[in-house]
């Protein structure tokens, strides 16, 4: 129904179908804040799951940084020491259904030849940064096939999206670092997460060079973050013929379908897992990667604020100290098995056509080590939040935001509750949830149609959609559910 339907106290609402409680993800911004570098537990009333850390795959820092792989001299293994390759040209990417008997003529399409593929330039230091820039040179190929006649699914998957996907080699004054990322136009343009580039918050301008699938090397610029959801885009210098991703419909997914995560893990480029989708509509709050003083250090003022929805999970670069110690977002994700480990991060999360269905940003850690690596647990912002932060930033330098106007707590922390849920405490009058009729002890059982189960899930559904957007939200009153047109705020960053 239409705000101006919106039941009041003494009048009797029509009633709809009693939800059955949220089982997925999805919420809204709660106000307490997690550290990086904490292993603290919040408290676990609402979760089964031993798990008890988030961390972030973000890769590999030295020099006192993050990710565990120190750099490499001129012997190390971040030189490349195979044999080379001569390369073979390839047809025009065209994007298909990798079905039985039509991998092998993918393949042979593709000009795929036997030998070892490099690892690229993944050590970091003086080096590095004193290499050329845009050679014309070409690189090591990017998959091996030893057997064309024997190659399945992921490696005609492989062979699709893997001339899409980067590695970023990210330096600061103190640390140094490495993602991954995936390309988004021919000319440069690359998406990842802003804990990629900003070296988990410690850094606001950094170095950062670029190292394509067939290893060709570029300097790049940042164009602009998204602190809220984890995303940034940069913009490679010189590039051109780039092999842009094709993006495909996240909310589309079922749970078993086919993923396949392509990255740099350990700084190890051109990797390839595969699993399947685990979970859709997860929300998962996590530390945040915002330069200090730049955006985003509380959110006070901003309405939305609620309890921390009881999650064990934390976000952790490991290794890095985290510079806003107060600071976190909540997120929603799609949950994977693909192995994903530090590395990772910003890289690719595809589907079984080669579309990119997410962009992966943390895992789960059984236990509170800080170089644990991936025990089937993780995480990728879904690939219609990324597209429209990316497109927003491109156009403007930075993304918009949904703001609901409303302090909320967890149903499971309220006596009174009888349904899963965000409760209502208090709408910020004059806020958007306040004009569409919510009031004090509402509880939010959907937002969008996508069930909510807690605080949490409605801030990462509220914060994925853009500002001045138009969202349905499903609340119980009374023990009845109703419906309300809601037309969000804007999230003052």
């Amino acid at each position: 129904m239409n705000d101006n339907n919106t039941p009041e106290e003494n009048s009797v609402p029509e009633q709809t179908s009693q939800p059955q409680g949220g089982t997925g993800s999805g919420h809204d911004m709660p106000a307490a804040f997690t550290s990086h570098a904490s292993q603290q537990t919040a408290p676990t009333e609402q979760f089964t799951a031993p798990v008890a850390h988030f961390t972030a795959p973000a890769a590999n820092t030295a020099n006192g940084s993050s990710f565990g792989i120190r750099p490499q001299g001129p012997e190390g293994i971040g030189q490349d020491q195979t044999a080379p390759v001569t390369p073979v040209a390839t047809k025009p990417r065209e994007k298909k259904s990798f079905g039985a008997g039509k991998v092998a003529a993918l393949i042979v399409a593709a000009s795929l030849v036997g030998g070892a593929a490099g690892l690229g330039t993944s050590y970091l230091g003086s080096t590095l940064w004193s290499q050329p820039v845009g050679s014309t040179a070409t690189g090591p190929d990017t998959i091996t096939v030893n057997n064309p006649g024997s190659v399945n699914e992921t490696t005609a998957i492989a062979t699709e999206v893997l001339p899409s996907v980067v590695t970023i080699q990210v330096a600061g004054s103190s640390e140094s670092g490495s993602g991954s990322g995936v390309v988004l136009s021919d000319d440069g343009y690359v998406l990842t997460n802003t804990h990629v580039v900003t070296l988990g918050g410690a850094e606001a301008d950094p170095t950062i060079r670029v190292t394509t699938s067939d290893g060709h090397l570029y300097n790049a610029k940042v164009v602009g973050t998204d602190p809220i959801y984890d995303l940034a885009v940069i913009k490679l210098e010189g590039a051109s013929d780039l092999a842009p991703i094709e993006f495909g419909d996240s909310s589309k997914l079922n749970v078993g379908s086919t993923a396949v995560a392509i990255g740099a893990p350990l700084g190890l480029s051109n990797s390839v897992t595969t699993g399947i989708v685990s979970a859709l509509n997860r929300s998962i709050q996590i530390a945040s990667s915002a330069v200090p003083d730049s955006t985003q250090d509380s959110q006070d003022d901003q309405g939305d604020q609620g309890d921390q929805g009881g999650s064990p999970f934390q976000f952790d670069l490991p290794g890095t100290q985290q510079q806003n110690p107060n600071s976190s977002i909540s997120i929603s994700v799609i949950q994977t098995d693909a192995a994903i480990n530090p590395g990772n991060s910003g890289g690719a999360l595809v589907d079984s056509e080669g579309k990119l269905i997410g962009i992966n940003v943390a895992i789960a850690t059984a236990g509170s080590s800080e170089e644990s690596g991936s025990i089937g647990v993780g995480f990728s912002i879904p690939s219609n939040i990324a597209k429209r932060v990316s497109e927003e930033i491109i156009e403007s330098g930075a993304a918009t935001h949904g703001l609901l106007g409303a302090t909320v707590q967890d149903a499971t922390s309220v006596s009174s509750a009888d349904v899963a849920g965000a409760v209502i405490v208090d709408p910020t009058p004059g806020g958007p949830a306040a004009d569409a009729g919510l009031k004090k002890g509402d509880i939010v059982t959907k937002f969008n149609g996508l069930p909510i189960s807690g605080a949490t899930d409605l801030t990462a559904q509220v914060r994925a959609a853009a500002a001045g957007s138009d969202a349905t939200v499903t609340y119980v009153r009374g023990g009845k559910t109703f419906e309300v047109d809601v037309t969000l705020g804007e999230l003052d960053l």
